[in-house]
């Protein structure tokens, strides 16, 4: 219900903005599917979605918890943003990359075209109302955050993060506090520890590499993510719900310990912009990509693990494969989001 909803909001959005601009048929012709519908769709339906919750794994909770996030910076519920960022950056660390995007959420509002092509289309910043969705921007010109909000989110991810830290220094009390939490938690996630195989790549890499490199390369793994972030905020600050999704992709391809719902997440986000990925290349491939390294994936972790007739290069590529799906998913959205944009500038020029 939250992805549906967070979809109609991305959807009211989108029509006001092509409705503003006059590019309602032109853009709409083609295909017109209800975003919210078709996210909620993807993820239900997802047998990756139904395999996490039959083996009775955490991550649902940790897509909710981002779902919520999303959902509240989407509908200004400043508090229950706030509440679902803590809480999923507390289950899982990694999402604490995604404050960028609620910022912008917050700031700007849903996903629109960027502001050049309203500028191109002369219109000036009392008639475009779109970011809180006809409620209080008519004052702001183009490209200028609202602080009010942002500042509110700042100060309840305070509250809650100090709600949260309490209970667990008074549950942890007597089994070694906080510093032990953060040891057993986050210092476990960022070391990679446990070299257990999964569907990601990092268990191999650290099992191979020398004892010697290991400390390097942990920095390099684990900056490679914080690296991505701003360029992409950059580039796609208009988009910020759509930018939620990349880093979310991202996460997933270079965690150290990804699963099957981390995937289930994106793919059911993904199903958000459906209307303006619609052109985008190289789906057949993906599809089947993903089809056939779900199937391939138990099968070499059977002959490896359970019959011992393979090894662990049977298994590492499945992993190998998926992580190169997920690079070439999140290059062709990225660059069908910029073409989609691109091609509303040359709709207003002509």
């Amino acid at each position: 219900m939250l992805i549906r909803s967070t979809g109609r909001t991305l959807q009211i959005a989108r029509n006001k903005s092509l409705k503003l601009l006059d590019l309602t048929k032109s853009v709409n012709d083609p295909v017109n599917v209800s975003a919210g519908d078709t996210a909620s769709l993807i993820y239900l339906w997802n047998p990756w979605t139904i395999v996490t919750c039959v083996g009775s794994c955490t991550s649902p909770i940790e897509n909710l918890m981002v779902v919520v996030m999303i959902y509240g910076a989407c509908s200004r519920l400043v508090p229950l943003a706030a509440f679902g960022y803590v809480m999923a950056t507390h289950l899982s660390l990694y999402p604490a990359i995604l404050i960028l995007p609620v910022t912008l959420l917050l700031g700007y509002g849903p996903d629109t075209p960027p502001a050049k092509v309203f500028l191109q289309k002369g219109l000036s910043a009392s008639e475009v109302d779109i970011s809180d969705i006809g409620k209080s921007t008519s004052q702001r010109g183009f490209g200028q955050i609202s602080w009010k909000p942002v500042l509110r989110f700042i100060l309840w991810v305070f509250i809650w993060s100090c709600y949260v830290l309490v209970l667990n220094s008074i549950i942890l009390n007597k089994a070694g506090g906080l510093q032990e939490m953060f040891e057993k938690t986050y210092g476990f996630i960022l070391t990679v520890k446990d070299l257990s195989p999964n569907i990601g790549v990092l268990w191999y890499f650290f099992a191979e590499v020398f004892d010697f490199f290991r400390s390097f390369f942990l920095i390099v793994f684990n900056m490679n993510i914080i690296f991505m972030v701003l360029p992409l905020a950059i580039r796609l600050r208009h988009r910020p719900c759509f930018l939620a999704f990349v880093y979310t992709a991202i996460v997933t391809m270079l965690k150290s310990y990804p699963s099957a719902g981390d995937s289930a997440l994106y793919l059911g986000l993904l199903g958000l912009f459906a209307n303006e990925l619609a052109e985008m290349q190289f789906t057949f491939f993906l599809f089947f990509g993903y089809i056939g390294v779900s199937l391939l994936s138990p099968v070499m972790h059977n002959l490896w693990i359970w019959r011992g007739t393979g090894n662990a290069n049977f298994y590492f590529a499945t992993g190998l494969a998926y992580t190169c799906l997920q690079t070439v998913l999140v290059v062709e959205t990225v660059s069908s989001m910029i073409k989609h944009d691109r091609k509303l500038r040359l709709l207003i020029k002509t």
